[in-house]
């Protein structure tokens, strides 16, 4: 523990090391046990690194970690053994990225002895459906049911992080695996592909690495965004993507951002990222973050209050990570304090993770501020009028949503009125063209900003 508590900052330490209790070690094999599977699942994901480098430290090479995991809230309720080595399939994507770096994957191999590097928790059984998320999930469904055959080749999902990119990503490949076991289906990040594609070119294999990928049925890049500014890597990822697109393969891509956003990106390429459909993935409404909330607690075996379960679900909107990392908290305090779960340790929990207290803008408040401000029933907004000022408030409700919340544009088009999201982008795009040629539709755009600040 103390290697560890000079490599880890205190908070973490306290948070995730000390609840460990250290169990046996013999045959090469350390066990070790931890309050939960999230627990369990949470060290491998972020600490996967930490603990193998510390068993090798005092141990020597070759040592297995092994954890026992309680099953309930006390001992009594009985253990599970979760072994970290030999398993099928990796169980996290960090882990994968950095344990793979250095291994050349190119070795030709059986569809069924491919190893996809896919996320067996990652299902579409616990993805949930929301506003903001419907068009990503129906579409990468069709694509797992049907890969190559569908017009959502390549399907490029967007999004802010933590908003379930990568989630669907497995969910996508894993579904082919059970329904097309004969395909050759590969997750990979982009930083792994450059990571490889580096390698390559610096032990001179790279018509290894071209033939590898070239064999594909399915390829899944992760975060290819992160190609930006790497001009050779996306040269050879173009031809890669022209030679699976034309054999009718299947192609899924994820970025934080929009193809059309992706400055440093070759023009060529962008161009073939729009071929399919670009679905976006916004932040979780309430209602959303309430069924990942819920489910959460459930897995978890938790037991919150009404009232807590409200304060979190109201105060935690930008991602699913950070509802999972107050919730962990949460049960790390409980264990580690003895205490019971209330309304000031969420508060507490909370804090530290986002800003509480400050009044969070909705569509609908600034839905109100625009009609408010032009002196106009909120109803004339929702109706499809194309009467001047009713189409000029109703652009500015959906710039200044854009602007202001971090909500996607399918779920703001629905809440003004049942637009789609490309109705919200051309009306975000016609106010911010009037904003620089119109001094005075400027002054009115920036006097209702005025009046959503004081509210």
């Amino acid at each position: 523990m103390a290697v560890i508590k000079d490599i880890v900052p205190e908070s973490a330490f306290k948070t995730w090391f000390l609840p460990i209790v250290p169990l046996a070690c013999e045959e090469k094999k350390v066990t070790i046990q931890v309050p939960s599977q999230f627990f369990y699942e949470y060290l491998e994901e972020k600490y996967a690194n930490v603990l193998k480098m510390t068993l090798q430290r005092v141990f020597g090479k070759g040592m297995i970690l092994n954890y026992r995991v309680l099953v309930g809230q006390s001992p009594a309720g009985g253990t599970v053994d979760c072994p970290t080595e030999k398993n099928p399939t990796p169980t996290k994507r960090s882990a994968v990225d950095s344990s793979r770096a250095s291994v050349s994957p190119f070795t030709p191999v059986a569809p069924q002895d491919l190893d996809s590097q896919l996320n067996t928790r990652y299902l579409f059984d616990n993805f949930f459906e929301g506003i903001s998320n419907k068009l990503a999930r129906t579409a990468a469904e069709s694509v797992a049911n049907d890969p190559g055959k569908t017009t959502f080749n390549p399907l490029f999902l967007f999004g802010p992080s933590g908003v379930g990119k990568t989630h669907l990503c497995h969910a996508i490949g894993l579904r082919i695996r059970e329904l097309h076991p004969q395909k050759r289906v590969l997750y990979v990040s982009s930083h792994l592909f450059r990571v490889q594609y580096t390698d390559a070119v610096r032990k001179n294999t790279i018509n290894d690495f071209l033939n590898f990928y070239q064999s594909l049925d399915v390829l899944i890049l992760d975060d290819v965004h992160e190609l930006i500014g790497t001009t050779k890597t996306q040269n050879t990822f173009f031809h890669i993507f022209n030679n699976l697109h034309q054999l009718g393969k299947q192609l899924a891509l994820t970025s934080d951002k929009p193809p059309v956003d992706m400055h440093g990106m070759e023009e060529r390429l962008i161009t073939r990222l729009k071929w399919g459909l670009t679905a976006e993935i916004g932040r979780p409404d309430i209602e959303l973050r309430k069924k990942i909330l819920r489910h959460k607690i459930e897995h978890e075996g938790l037991v919150i209050k009404d009232d807590v379960f409200e304060f979190i679900a109201m105060n935690v909107t930008k991602n699913v990570r950070d509802m999972e990392g107050v919730l962990v908290s949460l049960m790390a305090n409980s264990l580690i304090n003895n205490i019971k779960i209330d309304m000031a340790l969420a508060k507490q929990v909370v804090s530290q993770v986002v800003r509480v207290g400050q009044s969070q803008l909705s569509v609908e408040k600034i839905q109100e501020t625009v009609c408010k401000y032009f002196n106009m029933e909120k109803a004339l907004i929702q109706t499809a009028s194309r009467k001047r000022e009713i189409v000029q408030a109703r652009q500015i409700t959906m710039y200044l949503a854009k602007k202001y919340t971090e909500f996607s544009s399918s779920y703001i088009g629905t809440i003004v009125g049942g637009r789609d999201h490309a109705t919200v982008l051309y009306a975000v795009q016609a106010v911010k063209d009037q904003i620089e040629i119109n001094k005075t539709f400027r002054s009115t755009v920036e006097s209702i900003e005025n009046c959503l600040m004081k509210n």
